[in-house]
């Protein structure tokens, strides 16, 4: 696959060779994955109760189609997150590049308590991690948003301090400002940046994406599908658990819901006629965004895994995309966070 990175804003269609795992490969600064990845999150109780049967089955078929890259958190459940992580990659932890994240503080009643970077805290995350992954090193380890008070660059020497360890291999950051990415790629290289990207939420376009366009860093897209709201399969608050962490946010309350259902109005038609499911649509024009970028759609269910992989067959023309951005061209309902979590990115 080419070194090259797109200038910012330009339109790549995924390449076509197929990587040694079965799916295209993409390269994030040099870290080769498949080109599309896995979120763990749905495997935890974030989104309700989950079927651990079914998520460990689920992720074990993700490796079955290809999938490399793997993408978990340790606030993620508590830690559950990764403990099921590590018990479904039992005996197949080679073949994975394996992604966790440090640095958001939850209390043991699940409560977002604030951020930290600083070196201590950094060492003491990454070894529970390793022993909650049963893992002995971290492929790619990210800090999942930016703690204000400490200087990214203590945390970035952190890092590289487990690096030359062999207990990290590559160092990412969840939603830093453009200012912060320099920063830290200035002490420590910066392999990939994760950020919310999709149809309905397109903030990191403005200023991050062409600073890791500059730098030449790989850009991994969680939540590609609106947290399930593109699927369509979200219509009403009670199409959500009643733990279901979206509850609490603006944009799935029901004046959100109802404000952003034109958008799916606008896109069902453009699905129909290129012969793939809402959710396809959606997964396809991130996945067209460049060839340093990866997708990291998430699920716990096997139903749901085939139909996020058939998106790695389909090109969209430059037609089909400008058809795409005129239906989606349409005013977003409702922050994508709640005000105390939307204070936390972007720093």
């Amino acid at each position: 696959m080419p070194s090259a990175v797109p200038a910012p804003g330009s339109v790549v269609p995924p390449p076509a060779g197929p990587s040694p795992a079965g799916l295209p490969a993409r390269e994030l600064r040099g870290l080769r994955v498949s080109a599309l990845g896995l979120g763990c999150l749905p495997t935890t109780a974030f989104y309700g109760r989950p079927d651990e049967k079914e998520a460990v089955a689920t992720i074990r078929a993700a490796l079955d189609a290809g999938v490399t890259l793997l993408d978990t958190a340790d606030v993620q459940g508590l830690g559950a997150g990764e403990e099921l992580l590590g018990r479904a990659l039992a005996g197949r932890r080679d073949e994975v590049v394996l992604a966790t994240k440090f640095g958001m503080v939850r209390s043991p009643d699940g409560a977002f308590r604030g951020l930290r970077g600083d070196r201590a805290y950094v060492r003491a995350a990454c070894e529970r991690s390793l022993r909650r992954l049963g893992a002995d090193h971290i492929d790619l380890y990210y800090q999942h948003w930016i703690d204000p008070a400490v200087p990214v660059e203590e945390t970035a020497g952190a890092v590289a301090d487990l690096v030359a360890e062999g207990k990290v291999r590559h160092f990412g950051l969840s939603e830093p400002s453009a200012a912060t990415l320099r920063r830290a790629d200035a002490v420590f290289p910066v392999t990939a940046v994760q950020s919310e990207w999709s149809l309905w939420t397109r903030d990191l376009e403005a200023e991050v994406l062409p600073v890791c366009r500059d730098l030449g860093i790989g850009v991994v897209a969680y939540a590609p599908l609106g947290r399930g709201f593109l699927t369509g399969a979200i219509r009403t608050t009670a199409d959500l658990a009643a733990e279901d962490f979206r509850r609490s946010q603006p944009r799935f309350s029901p004046e959100g819901l109802a404000g952003n259902r034109p958008l799916l109005h606008r896109l069902q038609p453009v699905a129909d006629r290129l012969g793939l499911t809402l959710a396809q649509l959606a997964l396809a024009w991130v996945q067209h965004r460049g060839r340093d970028v990866v997708a990291i759609p998430g699920t716990g269910r096997r139903t749901h895994l085939a139909e996020n992989l058939a998106v790695a067959a389909v090109e969209l023309t430059e037609q089909d995309l400008a058809e795409v951005a005129e239906a989606a061209a349409v005013p977003v309902h409702g922050a994508r966070y709640a005000p105390n979590l939307l204070a936390m990115t972007g720093n």
